[in-house]
């Protein structure tokens, strides 16, 4: 670590966004460029900075700022510096030389303690001397706010969040409860508000300490898919992270109850704990799913023969199921569709949104991800789009107040006679709240999914729980219709499903296996399928191609595969640059995915000469795109995604992006894939299950390789032990 002291200059560059900033430093007649986060530096600032010397590539040698502290002026030069440099708003260079020239080096004290003297200076009213006063003192209470918090360890970038939030009030916030900052800085969670409160002298049985501990606890389980956890579930968890013997936890969680933090429910005799936000959104799912379930009285003799002629007029055939769900279409405000792989749900909802049209209705039609929304409009020849952007999502973080939301809601409903959403299952509550809130009573609501597929990554298990209630319509296509029968993809989905063994003796076309009993030798096939024989075999590009895995860690795993993988599809080059961002390497023309939701990223679609022809906000977890430019000058990473949008990165948020050569079966919901390499040899048995094997399966268009050994598949498809996931929202419909 090196240190060196010396006055701000100029600011080079500075993003407002996130403070990121070039400087140019004067220090002992050398001029230095540092970079770093510096919020609150303004030029002509004296500051002891400490970090590296490192050497960019476009830039050559620069000062990396690890941490600083301001300090003041100490002699006349250095308050003049200060004074022109335009800190001190309404000081220019002539009025800073008439301050400095009447009071010397005693100027800030002056300022500080007697600003009324400053009107002995030419120009400066009343009014001014107390304004220059004001910012002088905000500025110095600033830095003292500053050095206070990195004196706990909060970093610079941290601390300039924590006192934009509270200002002068971080004294009492930090040293009373802070774990408040868990609650309201983004970044700062139990664990790092834990460790400011153990610097701070918190004790660990603090009332403060075991509450936020609760409601993280309870945060981090919606992180884990759940809606509530069991009361003694929720003991033991807290137990074990606060390391503490918490006695009477049912004083806290009253309390907690009573400041309409958590909610305490009973279901099926057990007691169930839920953070107040997942409870009220449960509650309210439920209460708008009941809201919707009209019926019409509708003669079905009518609607059987309207289906009969668009059967006749388009050639397909419909069973009675599809037929009943095309009934139940006209008949009901709310109806559920699920079922598998080729029983004809693609069949049914054309058919459905034919009988719309005749009825002369606006039809709308979303799905969860880019990819789903468009194989739905692939499918049925209809603009389909994702549910974020049905619901108009926006967030503009220079409007004050205006957070990220979505503009149509209940007091601007969707204008639609009839919404149909695709894949379900991927639905969490949360955003099957926000889609609720938006539907109009007397909006007609068909949902359609396979309910035997993974659960979404979010909280929740929004379709079973509906489909499980009893209390909707709900038809389960079950027929595979012959042309599916063709596919081996698909008959062997359903056998996996019925948990049936599957034959893995390659004489099918488009179900494969390749043998091979140890981690190298899987990679190695892998290699050559993925980049070699799969691409030619279903005609499709390399980057077509996707490798599905279980696990995240291991030699199979995510890390490791996309490392290996993109060694030999993507190697390195000398006109392809590249930018190192924690342990990976992003390289220009790399296959990359957005890992969580980011609604305030501006995106923009490009037609004929790279001209804008649509521009928009939000990227969203699994959406998958290419990297097409690194600018090392702007520090900058620009991904076409697979709908065609163009997103600029800033260096700083490439952490919200991997590589995708290879991905999880759970982030693959929702896509498809010409082919699928499905790698299995061993893994966790919570990890290994039926389910996982079914959606990997049905991921595949054309071809599904299994590499590995029989067992792990044999071993999956005996596995039907899903993960339990907890949520109330079955209990909380049928108690309405």
């Amino acid at each position: 670590m090196e240190t060196f002291s010396g006055y701000v200059e100029k600011i080079v560059y500075r993003n407002e966004e996130n403070g990121y900033t070039v400087l140019s430093v004067s220090a002992d007649n050398e001029e230095i460029v540092c970079v770093g986060t510096f919020q609150f530096i303004s030029e002509g600032e004296y500051v002891c900075f400490n970090g590296n010397t490192t050497s960019h590539p476009s830039y050559g040698e620069q000062f990396s700022v690890t941490d600083y502290e301001i300090r003041e002026p100490e002699d006349e030069k250095a308050v003049l510096k200060y004074l022109s440099s335009g800190a001190i708003k309404g000081v220019g260079n002539a009025l800073a030389a008439r301050i400095v020239k009447k009071f010397g080096e005693d100027t800030f004290r002056i300022i500080e303690e007697e600003p009324h003297r400053l009107k002995e200076v030419k120009g400066i009213s009343e009014r001014m001397a107390s304004e220059i006063a004001s910012q002088l003192e905000e500025k110095k209470d600033m830095r003292k706010a500053m050095i206070f918090m990195q004196d706990l360890g909060i970093s610079s970038n941290m601390a300039v969040k924590i006192y934009n939030k509270y200002g002068y009030n971080v004294y009492d916030i930090i040293n009373k409860n802070p774990y408040k900052l868990a609650e309201d800085i983004d970044g700062i969670g139990f664990k790092i508000a834990d460790e400011i409160a153990l610097k701070a002298g918190i004790n660990q049985n603090s009332d403060f300490r075991i509450k936020s501990g609760i409601l993280y606890i309870l945060n981090q389980a919606g992180a884990n898919g759940h809606a509530y956890l069991p009361y003694d579930e929720l003991i033991r968890l807290t137990k074990e992270m606060l390391l503490v013997e918490v006695e009477d936890i049912d004083k806290y969680l009253m309390d907690m109850q009573i400041d309409k933090r958590i909610v305490v429910k009973k279901f099926d005799y057990d007691k169930c704990i839920y953070s107040s936000t997942a409870y009220y959104t449960e509650i309210n799912i439920a209460n708008m799913l009941r809201t919707l379930n009209a019926r019409a009285a509708i003669d079905e003799e009518q609607i059987l023969t309207r289906i009969a002629q668009i059967e006749a007029g388009s050639g397909i055939v419909l069973d009675e199921l599809q037929k009943r769900a095309v009934i139940e279409a006209m008949n009901s405000g709310l109806l559920i569709i699920t079922g598998g792989p080729g029983t004809g749900k693609t069949t049914t909802i054309n058919t459905i949104i034919r009988m719309y049209e005749n009825q002369g209705m606006d039809i709308l039609l979303a799905a969860p991800t880019g990819r789903a929304a468009k194989r739905m409009s692939e499918a049925t020849g209809h603009e389909a789009m994702t549910i974020h952007r049905l619901l108009e999502i926006t967030g503009n973080p220079d409007e004050v107040g205006q957070g990220t939301h979505f503009e149509r809601n209940e007091q601007n409903p969707l204008d639609a006679d009839a919404i149909i959403i695709d894949e379900m299952s991927m639905v969490d509550m949360y955003l099957m709240y926000s889609l609720l809130k938006a539907v109009a009573v007397g909006t007609r609501l068909v949902l359609v999914g396979d309910v035997n597929q993974l659960p979404s990554v979010g909280p929740g298990n929004v379709l079973k729980d509906i489909i499980d209630s009893h209390c909707f319509n709900v038809v389960m296509l079950k027929k595979v219709f012959r042309q599916a029968t063709f596919s081996d993809i698909i008959m062997n989905a359903h056998k996996i499903n019925d948990g049936e063994m599957i034959s893995l003796d390659n004489k099918s076309k488009d179900f494969l296996f390749v043998k091979r009993q140890e981690a190298n030798a899987v990679i190695n096939a892998i290699i050559t399928l993925a980049k070699e024989k799969l691409p030619k075999y279903v005609n499709a590009d390399v980057f077509e191609v996707q490798v599905l895995t279980p696990m995240r860690k291991g030699a199979l795993g995510v890390a490791n595969l996309n490392k290996v993988l993109q060694s030999f599809i993507n190697p390195p080059e000398d006109k392809k640059r590249e930018r190192v961002s924690g342990e990976i390497t992003f390289r220009e023309g790399d296959k990359v995915m957005q890992i969580k939701n980011n609604y305030q990223i501006a995106w923009e679609i490009r037609g004929a000469r790279g001209l804008v022809v649509e521009q928009g906000m939000g990227v969203f977890n699994g959406d998958i795109g290419i990297i097409k430019n690194i600018n090392i000058f702007m520090e900058t990473v620009e991904v076409q995604f697979d709908d065609g949008k163009f997103v600029t990165y800033s260096f700083k948020q490439l952490e919200e992006l991997e590589l995708a050569y290879a991905v999880t079966i759970h982030k693959s919901q929702g896509s498809e894939y010409p082919a699928v390499i499905l790698p299995l040899l061993t893994g966790p048995k919570m990890l290994m299950t039926r389910n996982l094997l079914y959606t990997a399966v049905t991921r595949a268009k054309k071809c599904v390789t299994i590499v590995g050994v029989e067992a792990a598949v044999d071993e999956m498809v005996k596995n039907n032990n899903e993960i339990k996931r907890h949520s109330g929202l079955k209990y909380m419909i049928m108690d309405l």
